[in-house]
């Protein structure tokens, strides 16, 4: 009898050994699931070495990698956007630059033209209306106003006739144009213009237009406002502005 009992506990000992573990782990208020069926051991000290807690430091480890990968790798991204812009930015502005010579490189190219053998005209000031005369259309010479001057780009007819890829400003008021660099009819007004919603990039580029303008052709006189009166020049002031520019 003492025997079976003894094989009875010796049983309960070898097959229910990590069960009872757990009932006694949970009687300290400590619960240790890796015993049950996990397959860890619990060292005579307390501690616990199981697989699975390794594999979890490990698993650990790695998303710590990971993401300081990811936030290294974050940082150079941003870095080469901002290269990126920087390079487009700088491409953008020859392009601009470039495109601003191409509009003035008429000086040259259209001198052989028989508009360019026109006497100079006498300065005076011009009118919406009596402007758009003089879109090369209906006179050779052709003429175009930047930030109320009108200037005389006969010379550069190849470029601001009709068939010239700036015919547009021919006659008209290019100032809106030239600040937005659009060559579409959208961009010009057909009434008198006083470009009071361009904002200061904008208006700083009409004015640096108009220097360039002056560079290279003659300047003729003023676009008038609505109801302004012309003023009257006498051929000394004429002569005096026609030496300036030469």
């Amino acid at each position: 009898m003492g025997g079976a009992r003894r094989g009875v506990g010796e049983g309960r000992g070898r097959g229910g050994g990590r069960r009872w573990r757990a009932v006694m782990a949970a009687g300290d208020g400590d619960v240790k699931l890796g015993t049950l069926g996990s397959g860890s051991e619990s060292s005579s000290d307390g501690s616990s070495e199981s697989p699975g807690g390794a594999g979890a430091a490990a698993e650990g480890g790695g998303w710590a990698a990971a993401a300081l990968a990811l936030l290294t790798g974050g940082g150079e991204m941003l870095l080469n956007v901002a290269l990126v812009a920087l390079v487009l930015l700088g491409a953008y502005r020859l392009w601009v630059r470039w495109g601003r010579r191409g509009l003035g490189a008429g000086a040259g190219a259209g001198e052989e033209s028989p508009a360019a053998s026109l006497p100079r005209m006498k300065k005076r000031d011009f009118s919406l209306e009596q402007l758009r005369q003089y879109d090369g259309s209906r006179t050779p010479r052709i003429l175009l106003a930047v930030n109320g001057k009108v200037f005389d780009v006969t010379k550069g007819s190849k470029f601001y006739g009709p068939a010239g890829p700036y015919g547009i400003f021919a006659g008209r008021d290019a100032s809106r144009g030239l600040a937005t660099f659009c060559l579409d009819k959208d961009a010009l007004k057909d009434e008198y213009d006083d470009l009071s919603d361009l904002n200061a990039v904008q208006m700083e580029s009409v004015r640096e237009w108009e220097m360039q303008f002056k560079e290279k052709y003659d300047y003729v006189g003023r676009l008038l406002k609505p109801g302004e009166e012309p003023s009257e020049y006498t051929d000394e002031e004429d002569t005096k502005d026609h030496n300036k520019q030469d």
